[in-house]
């Protein structure tokens, strides 16, 4: 629920902003790419250290090679398309490799409500409720990629 979090409110701050005067952030498009970058940015954090760290690790498919790795590789493309989010120039690219990304990181979430996981001490959200929170995500880097 916190990456939902962290997009309504980085959006809703940066719309606010636009509205006091801040050209740049004029208008839905700009605001709602710094929503998804400060929701990127978030969960990327949880990448990199920590017990998040470990239950990330834990996430990824038994299948998969070098989960640890993995872990590390999308917190990197999380950080880069977040930063790529915030430049006009290539915010669209970013937002169709974030899109992606997502599409590839689905059966994690789907593995680990599978396995009954835990994040941070509790259990990870339901599938149900975590494939509606995906495709939430999903379709705001789509209105970026395809928007004004």
């Amino acid at each position: 629920m916190a990456p939902l979090i962290a997009l309504l409110v980085g959006m809703t701050l940066a719309r606010l902003a636009g509205l006091a005067g801040v050209s740049a952030l004029d208008g839905w498009h700009p605001a709602l790419r710094v929503g998804l970058a400060a929701m990127f940015t978030l969960t990327a954090v949880a990448h990199f250290a920590g017990e998040r760290r470990a239950d990330l690790i834990a996430m990824v498919p038994p299948r998969l090679p070098r989960p640890g790795v993995l872990v590390t590789l999308t917190g990197v493309l999380e950080l880069v398309g977040a930063v790529g989010l915030l430049v006009p120039a290539t915010a669209r690219v970013a937002a169709a490799g974030l899109a992606l990304l997502m599409l590839a990181m689905f059966p994690a979430n789907v593995s680990a409500a599978h396995r009954r996981l835990t994040l941070a001490g509790r259990p990870v959200t339901p599938l149900g409720q975590r494939t509606a929170l995906q495709l939430v995500f999903v379709a705001a880097a789509a209105a970026i990629l395809f928007g004004p």
